[in-house]
């Protein structure tokens, strides 16, 4: 058993934990691909238990609340969509969650509150291709606070970089061609890292809708380096919530 603390720092909505960093502290301790499913809002600067069960499954428990369950898993896309540096930085100056307008301002990924160096600010927003699938990028610049023991990101920030973009590309409304407003939560993330960038390298953040079920909306994601190598991939199911489930203020 490990405890986990999430920073207040790492929250998505006010008092909980971001979902990619949630999901990426508990696929530390598994091996390869991993897919972790929320269950309930994690609670920031609070300790938690990372154990593992007896089936080789990990849960986080908020005493004996059970936080989230992870489990390895072959993550493997049918596609991987890529984009240049400056194609992601140009698509960020589309993006369809305009600051004034950010439902979670504060999210340690994507909120436009956050200060450089402090918050990833990862500004998903469509690339300007004629596509018949919508496809989304974003520039990333790890900080140095964000490195390890060996020098490069820590794996539960790739995870993290990976996690807004896809709740911005599951609000991708083929039908209309353009982008809803729908308030959502992230319910389950799965994850491959291929390679860590080091702190300064400049990466590229892709991620595009793959289908719907109800509320639930399902996107996929890659992060790759400037020169084109591939350092993650990932898929993400996102629930549509009340606008007052997202902020934490009913259950």
């Amino acid at each position: 058993m490990t405890e986990i603390i999430i920073d207040k720092r790492f929250c998505g909505p006010p008092n909980s934990g971001n979902g990619g960093y949630v999901c990426g502290r508990l696929a530390r301790h598994i091996s390869g691909g991993a897919e972790v499913t929320l269950r309930a809002p994690p609670p920031l600067d609070k300790s938690l238990d990372a154990a593992a069960t007896a089936d080789g499954t990990w849960e986080l428990r908020d005493g004996a609340k059970v936080v989230a369950t992870g489990r390895a898993t072959s993550v493997e896309l049918t596609r991987v969509e890529t984009a240049s540096f400056e194609e992601a930085c140009a698509a960020e100056l589309l993006t369809p969650v305009k600051p004034h307008e950010h439902p979670l301002p504060t999210c340690f990924v994507c909120g436009p509150a956050r200060a450089k160096g402090d918050g990833l600010r990862i500004f998903a927003g469509p690339l300007g291709r004629h596509s018949r699938n919508a496809v989304l990028a974003a520039s990333w610049t790890p900080d140095p606070n964000l490195v390890v023991e060996d020098g490069l990101v820590a794996p539960e920030f790739l995870w993290s970089a990976l996690d807004c973009p896809t709740g911005y590309a599951c609000n991708y409304n083929q039908e209309t061609d353009g982008f809803d407003q729908a308030p959502l939560l992230l319910g389950r993330m799965s994850a491959r890292i291929e390679s860590r960038p080091r702190p300064g390298e400049r990466c590229i953040i892709t991620a595009w809708p793959t289908g719907r079920d109800g509320r639930k909306r399902i996107a996929e994601a890659a992060a790759h380096d400037e020169a084109g190598r591939l350092l993650a991939v990932a898929r993400a199911t996102w629930i549509a919530v009340d606008r007052n489930v997202q902020l934490g203020r009913t259950s």
